[in-house]
Parts: structure tokens; sequence; C-alpha cells
């Protein structure tokens, strides 16, 4: 089966998409797929991509070419409007452009790996609809909701009750009123501290957190949510003014290209220290910027005490929903924003929360609920809080879930038994089923489902006949297991991802070769956070929770691994070569007799 595999988009998060596309480049099975790289620009432009490329580090270090990036990094929007003989042109560079009229021309299949607005808030799943295309995720329906914070507050609140105090502000509201009547106005609704967001934005951007009683924080936040930046005179003087204008255009530091100014839509960060100059020329004292993709109104919510978490729901192939074990978020940081999700280590995750198994249940069961009530359908990442007194308080269901990795996804699905691989197997053969709920081309999408399914079966008969890879990892300090284990997971999930070879991971640890213990590994432990969550797990135990939601999720595991979850074992090194045919060896000062892999 061809899998379009769709990344980048006009959104703020496209280089998380990006990465999330390169996450499913690599890591699909490749004995039952077909994976085609479909990048879609700035300006929505969708492009059959040269496949290396996808492995860049940075949309901009191929799109636009550097012959059009001049003395800036930009995104394809600051070109302004090409001709369609210059589009094509550029576009020949790196790939080929396609029309959706000839989606079926390429693949069976759309996996949407975009993030943000127009690729999770149901405008592309529509085009897959109208073409006919069966596309990765929730429906229109399901998409619209997840990416709309004020709708999801009023409907979480009908599904599963919402004890949290909320308010908006729409942008005529701000320009009007009175920046002091607007704060107290807030303050009633929602008390203090509070939290500002964007409400159409993913990844946690335009997130701004209010905790003082001062109107100039208050007024500062809106203007950060609304995507406002306002340039004093004497910053713009005393600034590195190419530095500054490149930050602009740099989606995780400033508020992106391209920007009004005066009421003057400018695309090119070369323009806009043009423009700037030509403002303050005439002494005046600020300048405001304002983003093309700002928001109409942002949302107001009451800060919440508690342990924040984050809960996967998924289904089992006859599309009953199975909560995941939810994740805490520890964070050393007020605001789990963008640069803390992504750009730092600003967080820990711990598997499941840490509370009372009957707290558990809850978070497990109102996850549960708010996805069926809400028609969510495939997946769904919902996050909320737990608070000192056992309230559950559920926000923001993500109904494209981060697609690294190490994404909190991932390690919920890895304590059931699905690995990266598995795990992008469950959301293609799952959404398949989910179209067909949808009453359209039925019959089409029946013979999908049946064909695919049949073909998971048949590679997981053949697992057993797949050469085994033992990747031997760990070491005798605590600095040798965490470097080591970085390097073992991303070997893990490319064997995972080929038709040939099965991973087994072998962890070690003590004193030296002499006194070296051996564990086999089962795959929820390859999706730790660090290598000491390893050792923690090393005697075998398992939370009661985790146990429960593998029962319940029984028919998941078996249908796209063959196997339930393992349990840790140890191991004689003498007895590796009754366990595998090839080995990779991460540990130094560790000899094993056995042929390397390559």
């Amino acid at each position: 089966m061809k899998i379009g595999i769709f990344f980048g988009g006009p959104a703020r998060e496209r280089e998380i998409s990006f990465a999330g596309g390169k996450t499913a480049m690599e890591n699909i099975d490749k004995s039952l797929f077909t994976p085609i790289p479909v990048f879609v620009d700035g300006n929505g432009n969708f492009i059959i991509l040269n496949e290396a490329l996808v492995y860049s580090s940075s949309i901009r270090d191929f799109y636009p070419p550097q012959s059009y990036q001049g003395d800036y990094q930009i995104y394809s929007e600051s070109l302004g409007q090409l001709s369609d003989e210059a589009l094509e042109a550029m576009i020949a560079t790196i790939g080929t452009r396609i029309t959706p009229d000839k989606f079926k021309a390429y693949f069976d299949f759309a996996f949407i790996a975009m993030h943000g607005p127009a690729c999770e808030d149901g405008s592309i799943q529509g085009l897959f609809e109208w073409y006919g295309i069966p596309y990765s995720g929730p429906s229109v329906m399901g998409s619209s909701i997840g990416i709309d914070k004020i709708a999801q507050n009023d409907l979480i609140k009908l599904a599963v009750g919402l004890d949290k105090k909320t308010a908006t502000l729409t942008r005529q509201q701000f320009n009007t009123e009175d920046i002091a009547v607007l704060f107290e106005s807030i303050k009633s609704q929602v008390g203090l501290p509070f939290v500002v967001k964007a409400p159409h934005q993913g990844s946690s951007i335009g997130v701004a957190f209010v905790k003082k009683d001062d109107v100039n924080d208050f007024e500062k936040a809106i203007k950060q949510c609304f995507f406002i930046r306002e340039v004093s005179l004497d910053e713009w003087q005393s600034t590195n003014k190419k530095e500054f204008v490149q930050r602009m255009a740099n989606l995780d530091e400033g508020i992106g290209l391209p920007v009004a100014l005066n009421n003057e839509l400018i695309y090119h960060p070369a323009v806009l220290l043009e423009k700037l100059d030509q403002h303050f020329a005439e002494n005046l004292p600020t300048a405001v910027l304002v983003s093309s993709n700002a928001e109409d109104a942002i949302l107001f919510e009451s800060f919440v005490k508690g342990q924040e978490f984050s809960c996967g729901v998924i289904q089992t192939p006859d599309c009953v929903s199975v909560a995941l074990p939810p994740t805490e978020i520890i964070a050393a940081v007020e605001v789990f924003d963008f640069k803390a999700k992504y750009q730092s280590s600003a967080t820990r995750k711990r598997i499941p929360i840490e509370t009372s198994l009957d707290n558990l249940h809850k978070v497990q069961a109102d996850v549960k609920k708010a996805f069926d009530s809400l028609k969510f359908g495939v997946c769904t990442r919902i996050d909320g809080f737990l608070t000192p007194e056992g309230n559950v308080l559920l926000h923001d269901p993500n109904t494209i879930p981060g697609m690294s990795p190490t994404s909190l996804i991932f390690k919920q699905m890895a304590e059931i038994g699905l690995n990266v691989t598995d795990a992008i197997t469950y959301f293609i053969r799952q959404s398949i089923r989910e179209r067909i709920r949808t009453g359209k081309n039925i019959i089409k999408f029946q013979l999908l489902l049946d064909t695919l399914d049949k073909a998971i079966a048949q590679r997981i008969e053949g697992l057993k006949n797949r050469n085994k890879v033992a990747f031997v990892f760990g070491g005798f300090s605590p600095e040798a297991q965490e470097a080591s284990y970085a390097e073992a997971r991303k070997v893990y999930g490319k064997i995972a991802a080929t038709s040939e070879n099965t991973p087994i991971p072998i962890f070690v640890t003590g004193q030296s070769a002499a006194t070296a213990s051996l564990y086999v590994l089962p795959t929820n432990l390859m999706f730790k956070e660090f290598a000491e969550d390893i050792v923690k797990a090393l005697d075998g135990s398992v939370h009661p929770l985790i146990v429960q939601t593998r029962k319940n999720a029984e028919a998941i595991t078996l249908h796209f691994t063959g196997q339930l979850v393992g349990e840790v074992s140890s191991i004689e090194a003498s007895s590796l070569s009754t366990l595998c045919q090839q080995q990779i060896n991460f540990v130094a000062d560790l000899t094993l007799d056995l042929p390397a892999f390559s």
C-alpha cells in the first residue's frame, strides 16, 4: 500500500510537522507500506519531495532553495506572489508539484503529520474527503473540535463536567475598550493568576501566563497571544536590525511573516527592515507589527494547581475506545509552551501519574468519555490537571499528537506493547476503519481494510523467520548508560521498521565486563525517558494501572504485534547466540562473540 506522508504546511508548527514527517518516513513498516513524502509548503502547494531532502535539519535548508534565500533564512511566503512559471521552476528543484485531483495516482492513503490551523482543523481532512482519499486521524468534525480551544471547553463541560473558569476577549474589544477595565473584568471572571491562550494554534504556541496584579503584564500577555509585537524607537536604534527582522521571521521566536505594519503587509525580512527604518525616521515612538495569521479572539482560563497530565485514547479494531496510561508532566517552567515542549529539557515525564489508583482510573474514565462524546475516533491525546482534591480538569484535545519517536503518545502506546512502527500501522489501519464509519466509499475502504488486515496477519506470521538483531547498550556507569541509550533508541526504531530484521534490546549493568548482568527488555522499556528509568524497572515490577490497561488493550496489542507485552528477563552472555543472529554493541569494554550487524 502506498502511503502519502504529509508534512510541512502553512501553520507556525511546520518545523514540528517536518520532524514528524521524518519520523513517519523512517519508522513506517517497510514490509507493509511504501512511503511517499509529500511536502506542503507555506502557500499550500503539494510537492512529492526528493527523498534525500526529508532528512534535512530544517525546511529552510532546502525550501526555498538557497539561491532564493539571500541574506536571510525565509519560508516560501516571504517570496510574495510568484508567477506560475517561477513557482514551477522553484518547486522542480526539490520535487514534483501535484494537485489534489492527482493524489490517487501517487498514493492510496494520506498520513497527516501536520499540525495547527488548516492542517488539523478539518481543512485538509475535508480536502481528502472530497477526493475520496482515506486519511489518518479523526474526522472533519472531530478535527475541527480538536483545534478550537474555546469550543472544547464548552463541549467537554457537557461531556464530563468541567469546573474551570474561562473567559474570552475579542480583538475588537481589545482595540476599543480601556485596558484597565478589561483587566478587572477578566479577573472577576477567572481570578488571578490565569493563563492566556491563542485558541486555534497547536503545539502550545500563543500561550502566556499572568500571575501578578499588574495591568502591564496583562496587556503584554494579550499582545503575545494576538501575535502583536511592539517595537520602541529606543529598541530599534539599539538593536542589531538584521538579527531583529530575522527573529521576526523565525517561527519559534518571532510572530512569523508576513506581518502588517501601518496597514501594509510585509513579506520579506529585508523589506521589514527598510519599512521600520522609514517608520522611525519620522521619530514615531512605537511601531506595531501584527501577524497576518493572528487570532480574532483569545481565551482566558483560571490557573489550576495540580498535577499536569496527558492521556491518549485509542481504539480496538472494533472501535471500542481504550484510555492509555496517563503521563504526568513535571515542569521546571511555569508554562508548558512551545519551547518547553520541543526545545529544552524543562520537563520530565512519568507514566503513570504519581497518585492513587482510584485517581488514575478517574483520569482514564474522563478522557475516554470525552473521546467518545466528542466523536474523535482513531487517536486523541487529551491534556488536563489532577487537583490535590482528586478532581480531573480536562483541556486541549490533540487529534494529531506529536510525532517524534519520544512523543507522549508513542511512550503510552509502548506500555501496551506497540513500538513506533506498530503505532504508525495502528494509525493507518484504524483510520481506514474510521473512514468507513462516515458512510462514504465504504466498499472501497472495506476492501482496503481487509487487504491490510491480511497483510498485518502475514507480517506477524513471518516475524519468527526474521533475522534477530541484538543491540547491547547500558554500561558500567550512569553516564555510559544514558549515552548509549540515546543511540540505542535510534537503532531500535530503524531495525523495527525493516522487513528483514527484529530488534532484541539487551541492557547491561554492573561494575565491569567480568561482573556484567544482561537483561532482555520488553518493548515499553525502550520508550522510557532516561536509562535510569530502565534500571528501576529491571526488577520486573509493573504498575497495577498499566497491568489493567494492557488487559483492556489486548485486542489492539495482539492485532498489531501478535503477542502480549513481555517481561524483563536476565540472560547470560553465552546464551546470546541462541537468541539472535547478529549484534550491535554500544557498551565499551564488553566483547560478545557474535557477528556484527550492517
